[in-house]
């Protein structure tokens, strides 16, 4: 297996973990959300670095979120060391939700 297969391999197996951790109050991953705007690995460094967001800068269960993207990234990739950033630029909007989501949420 080359390094680039190595590493998509590593970031889909990532992106399942993140599609196990629900935003509560929406009751949807936060991968369909549109939550995670990025995913990148550092094979060198054995670091997977995340740059996401909430829907809304106020989110009460944000801390929770976060916990639990660290923690899937943790357990999905563990000689990997997970470094995950909030951002609020660009701003969360409704169209970020996958189709798969809109589905989900009943065509929202």
């Amino acid at each position: 297996m080359t390094d680039t297969e190595e590493s998509k391999a590593l970031l889909d197996k990532a992106y399942e973990a993140l599609k196990l951790v629900d935003d509560p109050e929406v009751g949807l991953n936060v991968v369909d959300l549109g939550l995670i705007y990025e995913l990148d690995l550092d094979m060198e460094a054995k670091k997977v670095t995340c740059l996401m967001t909430f829907t809304t800068e106020f989110c009460p269960m944000g801390e929770s979120i976060l916990a639990n993207v660290t923690e899937a990234l943790q357990v999905a990739l563990p000689e990997f060391t997970p470094e995950v950033t909030v951002t609020f630029d660009p701003p969360w909007r409704q169209d970020m939700i996958s189709d798969e989501g809109r589905r989900f949420l009943g065509g929202y």
